[in-house]
C-alpha cells in the first residue's frame, strides 16, 4: 500500500494518547539511523501548539499578520503557517510540504483514521480497545504483554525497541 504524496515508504504508529508512541519513536529513530536510513517525521497533534515564544522576533512578525513565517539558520530551518480557518490536518496534504528526496522513511506518529501502513501500540493495562479490528492497515502491534491476535499480525514488544527496529529495517523496509 502506498500513500498519496509519499515519495518514500511511510509508516504510522498508532496508539491512544498515553501509550508511548514518542517515547518508543525517540528509541527507535536513532537505531535506523544506525542503519543508515535517513528518517523524516510527521506528528500529528491535537493542541494548538507553539513552535515560536511571545517575545522572540518570529512571534511578533507572525503576530503583526505574517503567514508564512520562515525562521532559518546554519542548524534548521522551520516554517510556520497559520490557517486563516482551523481545520483538521490531512496527511497526504502535508506529505506535499515534506522534502523528501533526501529520506528513506518517513515515520507518522498519529493520523491513526488515516489509511497507510501502520504498527499499533497497545498496553492493556489503559484499558483502550485495540486498534487493529477496525483498521486492515495496521501491519503489526506493539504491546507490553501478549496478545491473542490472527496470525497475520506481527506482535512485537513494546519494550524491545531493537526488536521494533528490525522488523522495519528487515520485514518492513526489506533491508539485511
Amino acid at each position: 500500500m502506498t500513500m498519496k504524496n509519499a515519495q518514500v515508504p511511510i509508516l504510522g504508529f498508532a496508539a491512544f494518547s498515553g501509550t508511548g508512541k514518542t517515547t518508543l519513536l525517540t528509541q527507535i529513530i536513532p537505531m535506523l539511523k544506525l542503519h543508515g536510513l535517513r528518517i523524516g517525521l510527521i506528528k500529528h497533534s491535537h493542541h494548538s501548539f507553539q513552535i515560536d515564544q511571545p517575545g522572540k522576533d518570529s512571534f511578533r512578525l507572525r503576530e503583526a499578520g505574517a503567514s508564512p513565517v520562515m525562521l532559518v539558520s546554519s542548524h534548521r530551518r522551520a516554517i510556520i503557517t497559520e490557517y486563516e480557518v482551523a481545520r483538521e490536518p490531512a496527511l497526504a496534504d502535508e506529505l506535499l510540504l515534506l522534502p523528501q528526496s533526501e529520506l528513506d522513511l518517513i515515520l507518522v506518529e498519529g493520523f491513526k483514521a488515516t489509511a497507510f501502513p501502520k504498527i499499533e501500540l497497545h498496553r492493556p493495562s489503559l484499558n483502550k480497545p485495540l486498534l487493529y479490528p477496525n483498521d486492515p492497515n495496521i501491519i503489526a502491534i506493539a504491546s507490553d504483554f501478549a496478545i491473542d491476535t490472527p496470525p497475520s499480525l506481527v506482535q512485537l514488544d513494546l519494550n524491545q525497541p531493537d526488536q521494533i527496529t528490525n522488523f522495519i529495517t528487515q520485514q518492513f523496509m526489506g533491508k539485511p
